[in-house]
């Protein structure tokens, strides 16, 4: 019975390490596994590695590039049909510094602080003058520090002073939805209910100027169609002031345009400036009112005349003098 114990004790050890070396075999790779009875009884396994090729990994497609955001498209031009509109040849006046009194010029059109200009003097320049247009003035592109609502102007939109008008500051016009869309809306809405025709928005052309922002063309663009469909959908005609070198994709928002010295810096037509010019609005129909203030009229008179301008020479104050270029 001794030697059936023992027998049976080795089988069962013999089993696990058939086990064991099966295990390890297959945790080690090996395929083949070849056990026999040795010399005393002993166990003996031959293991025959059969080597597995390296598995190529998967090729992963790179990610396609990241395309920057597309531009969404500026919004179509808000129609005005009742808008007043001036003609190519207009008698005009600007008059920023002080307001007007009676007896008044005998002009066509004029241009009045909208701030300072109170309603009765714009019903009476309609009243003495039959289909006069009285256009309003408004800053759309700096902030200046007496006005009334000044204080409504977040501070995160007020940037670096603009260098030689003291109280003014420019503005990150990139940022105008909210509340600078909400004032040049409110300052719209005065325009309308005091009576004026039309708006004119001063400094449209921050991206030129070290304004403390990195402001871009493409954001005054936006900029300046969001104030053309705003004055529109009040029904009022709108100016576009000096912004010469987004005239080709503006031409049709604005409904004529004012500017300041570009006889002086031979900067009026498409041909001086080599593919923009003040003469898209004429050959437009559109008018364009010009404002110099050093040259002598015989220096730019002539041009005007043969480039359909409507041009004078004024004090920098605007204030209420004026040479008007003969007729």
């Amino acid at each position: 019975m001794r030697g059936r114990e023992l027998s049976g004790r080795r089988d069962w050890r013999g089993t696990a390490l058939v086990v064991l070396l099966a295990v390890l075999a297959a945790a080690a790779g090996v395929t083949a596994l070849r056990v026999t009875l040795g010399a005393g009884g002993r166990l003996e396994a031959t293991a025959t590695a059969v080597t597995s090729p390296v598995p190529t990994p998967a090729r992963v497609a790179s990610p396609a590039p990241r395309r920057p955001p597309a531009q969404a498209p500026l919004p179509a031009p808000v129609p005005c049909r009742s808008c007043w509109r001036p003609s190519l040849s207009e008698s005009w006046q600007i008059e920023l510094s002080d307001t007007p009194a009676p007896p008044y010029l005998p002009v066509t059109m004029i241009e009045l602080d909208g701030f300072d200009t109170p309603a009765a003097t714009v019903a009476a320049l309609h009243r003495t003058l039959r289909g006069r247009g009285v256009v309003c003035y408004i800053d759309a592109g700096t902030w200046e520090n007496w006005r009334p609502d000044a204080s409504q102007f977040p501070p995160g939109l007020l940037g670096l002073p603009d260098s030689g008008w003291p109280g003014e500051r420019w503005l990150d016009i990139a940022k105008y939805p909210g509340a600078l869309a909400r004032i040049m809306r409110a300052r719209v809405q005065m325009c309308k209910d005091k009576g004026f025709n039309a708006v004119d928005f001063d400094n449209v052309d921050g991206y030129t100027n070290d304004t403390g922002f990195p402001l871009t063309a493409a954001d005054q663009l936006r900029y300046d169609v969001f104030l053309a469909n705003l004055a529109h959908q009040f029904g009022l005609s709108v100016a576009l002031k000096n912004d010469e070198q987004q005239i080709p994709v503006l031409l049709p928002y604005f409904d004529f345009a004012v500017d300041e010295q570009c006889f002086q810096y031979a900067e009026c037509t498409t041909a001086q400036n080599g593919g923009y010019g003040l003469d898209e609005f004429t050959r437009a129909g559109k008018a364009v009112f010009d404002i110099e203030y050093t040259l002598r009229l015989s220096q730019f008179c002539p041009a005007a005349k043969r480039d359909h301008f409507n041009a004078l020479r004024k004090h920098l104050s605007l204030d209420a003098w004026r040479q008007a270029c003969p007729s």
